[in-house]
């Protein structure tokens, strides 16, 4: 059966219906995960790869999917008055610098290592997330403040690197790094992951088209699915709020993490 799939899938040309409709509806799939939580890029990769592109090829192409759903993802938060176009700029600003030297690093090495580390760190950290924030800042007397400082100036610019890279992951640690540093509950935090994602991804978008490393076609088709998705799972995120997408981050994380090691060997 998965022979025939992968048969299916390497052999078919990109524009037969039947191809179309599976871009399209991994798309929608990938779209909704990665609006509400991250990570599904890897199923994205794999499709592609699948298809008979190179990962680095696969990872370039997948960008495209994520700066069209993304923007669609943006522009719903801002109406429903949940994004702070001011503080996700201030974030965003260094995740696109770093997204430069990631992108460069992504267009001559596969993102296995990145991968890896991923799958064995995103486990640990998403953790967090069952600990009461405010218990903890109350019981150290700790203050945290949207206020961007030097040292979260530079941990933006490092996930950025990591953004760049690989987009698996990226907006899981975005959305923690927004809850834990910036005093976001998990909703705005989402809200930031979006147009941080929409900041960033162009500096890569660029890297990778110079190198000539984005199959556009089949770039283009697969974004219908993942606009799609990404505004359905945004009216869902935004109507269900911070427990939904708790559970949804912490799922997913566990999910895609096994994936991620499984598939190294």
């Amino acid at each position: 059966m998965i022979e025939r799939i992968g048969d299916f899938l390497m052999n078919t040309p990109y524009w037969e219906p039947q191809i179309i409709i599976v871009m399209i509806l991994v798309g929608a799939f990938v779209g909704f995960v990665n609006t509400v939580a991250g990570m599904a890029t890897v199923i994205s990769y794999a499709l592609f790869m699948a298809m008979g592109m190179p990962i680095n090829v696969a990872n370039a192409t997948s960008r495209v999917g994520v700066m069209l759903q993304f923007s669609t993802n943006s522009v719903i938060y801002k109406k429903e008055g949940l994004l702070d176009l001011g503080l996700a700029a201030r974030v965003g600003a260094p995740v696109a610098v770093g997204a430069f030297f990631g992108a460069e690093m992504a267009s001559i090495f596969p993102p296995k290592v990145m991968e890896i580390a991923s799958g064995i760190l995103l486990p640990l950290i998403v953790i967090l997330l069952l600990i009461d924030k405010d218990k903890v800042m109350k019981r150290f007397d700790l203050h945290y403040t949207p206020q961007m400082t030097f040292w979260k100036y530079l941990l933006f610019f490092i996930l950025g690197i990591y953004g760049g890279f690989t987009h698996a992951g990226i907006g899981i640690l975005v959305i923690l790094s927004s809850f834990f540093f910036l005093g976001q509950d998990l909703t705005h935090a989402n809200a930031i992951k979006q147009l941080t994602t929409v900041i960033y991804t162009p500096v890569a978008l660029v890297i990778f088209a110079i190198h000539g490393q984005i199959n556009w076609p089949v770039a283009l088709i697969y974004a219908v699915g993942n606009v799609i998705g990404g505004v359905v799972a945004s009216k869902v995120a935004i109507r269900w709020g911070e427990k939904f997408i708790k559970v949804a981050v912490i799922v997913v994380v566990l999910i895609m993490s096994a994936y991620l090691l499984w598939k190294q060997f």
